[in-house]
């Protein structure tokens, strides 16, 4: 089975497929948040309770190294539990992550305001999702598995049919939006010359979890200035929306990502995203 991660003798241990673009001895942001979203998973309090904020700091490399995970339940009531979680390398938190379990319920009355939305969907199923890449969509361009497409100022979309997170075991849908929503920085800081940003959180809301193995993000803003990007998406699947997605991105222009000729060099194998 194709998988970001396997899990040997109560420590998990990265395959090639959540390198980060960045750097080979660290791992990508994507892989990183859904590792720390499998470990909050473990307590949930149920099926009626969805995880409504999940908040991620990545203020250390996690490096390409064996991962320690550490949760705790910090509140347990009986409509909200927050769970706190670390990945613990070299005996330093590397990144921590906490999530906000909130009962589901029923819709009050009433008709509120919404935003318009138009949420771009490839027509075919992806259905394949092992080592294949996610699909990309720029502007008015159709949607392609070309990463050199994306090297421009368009507005961005990505289409995702993710494999299994740790090997063994199928990904839920907690930790497929958590991996896709680290995407955020794909579809709103590559540009002409690349991704120059590194996401330092990550914040996932969700209404509802994603149904199907597809998921979509789509950009909705950013704003740049002082070498700091606020960026914000919208995740979705066939049905509709998510939620939304918002990173705080720190320049890293010294070390700007190629990602055309990066995927290029690791023949596409699903790699992860800075």
């Amino acid at each position: 089975m194709v998988a970001f991660f396997t899990l040997v003798d109560d420590h998990y241990v990265a395959t090639e497929m959540s390198i980060s673009p960045w750097s080979p001895n660290q791992l990508g942001g994507t892989a990183v948040c859904g590792l720390l979203a499998r470990e909050l998973e473990w307590h949930c309090p149920g099926d009626d309770f969805i995880p409504a904020r999940f908040t991620v700091d990545l203020f250390r490399p996690v490096l390409n190294e064996p991962i320690r995970m550490y949760s705790e339940v910090v509140r347990d009531g009986r409509r909200v539990r927050v769970i706190d979680a670390a990945i613990i390398q070299q005996d330093q938190v590397r990144a921590r992550a906490t999530v906000m379990y909130v009962a589901a319920g029923d819709q009050p009355p009433g008709q509120v305001w919404q935003a318009t939305r138009h949420l771009p969907q490839p027509e075919q199923p992806l259905t394949a999702p092992e080592g294949s890449p996610p699909l990309f969509k720029s502007g008015d361009l159709d949607w392609t598995g070309d990463f050199a497409s994306g090297q421009n100022s368009e507005r961005k979309s990505a289409w995702h049919n993710l494999p299994a997170l740790v090997e063994g075991e199928p990904i839920s849908p907690f930790q497929r939006a958590a991996f896709v929503g680290d995407a955020t920085n794909l579809v709103c800081n590559w540009g002409t010359e690349g991704v120059g940003y590194i996401n330092s959180d990550l914040t996932v809301t969700l209404a509802r979890l994603p149904l199907g193995p597809e998921l979509g993000i789509l950009a909705q803003d950013q704003v740049a200035g002082d070498g700091i990007a606020i960026a914000t998406a919208t995740i979705y699947d066939r049905t509709g929306p998510l939620g939304t997605c918002v990173v705080t991105g720190i320049s890293n222009a010294r070390r700007q990502v190629d990602l055309a000729a990066f995927a290029e060099a690791q023949d596409f194998q699903t790699p992860s995203f800075p």
